[in-house]
């Protein structure tokens, strides 16, 4: 936008965007963490009198990381509690991508 844009009006096209996005992106949030932690009450089994198995480790690891996330932003939808610590998007989206390549990787 700031390419095409004058400085004052790529500002302007950015708060518009972001107002829809404030919108949608919490609550999706909550729902993917509320279906994430019933999906791992299905899939996670039983604990062997050895330990964890390696899917039960990655499994727990990317519920750590959406139970972090979603915790972060049910605190900034429902309370309007910005972040004390990692208040920039950088780390909520390396979450993300930590997330997703767990789930690449926790099958085989």
């Amino acid at each position: 936008m700031s390419q095409t844009l004058s400085e004052e009006d790529s500002i302007k096209a950015r708060e518009a965007f972001m107002m829809h996005v404030r919108k949608v992106v919490p609550w999706s949030l909550l729902v993917a963490v509320a279906s994430g932690l019933y999906l791992i009450t299905q899939v996670f089994g039983p604990i062997a009198e050895d330990g964890l198995n390696n899917f039960q480790i990655m499994l727990s690891i990317k519920a750590f990381f959406g139970l972090w996330l979603g915790i972060r932003g049910f605190n900034q939808k429902f309370f309007k509690i910005n972040p004390f610590v990692f208040t920039s998007h950088l780390f909520p989206f390396l979450c993300v991508i930590l997330i997703i390549f767990i789930s690449q990787i926790m099958y085989l």
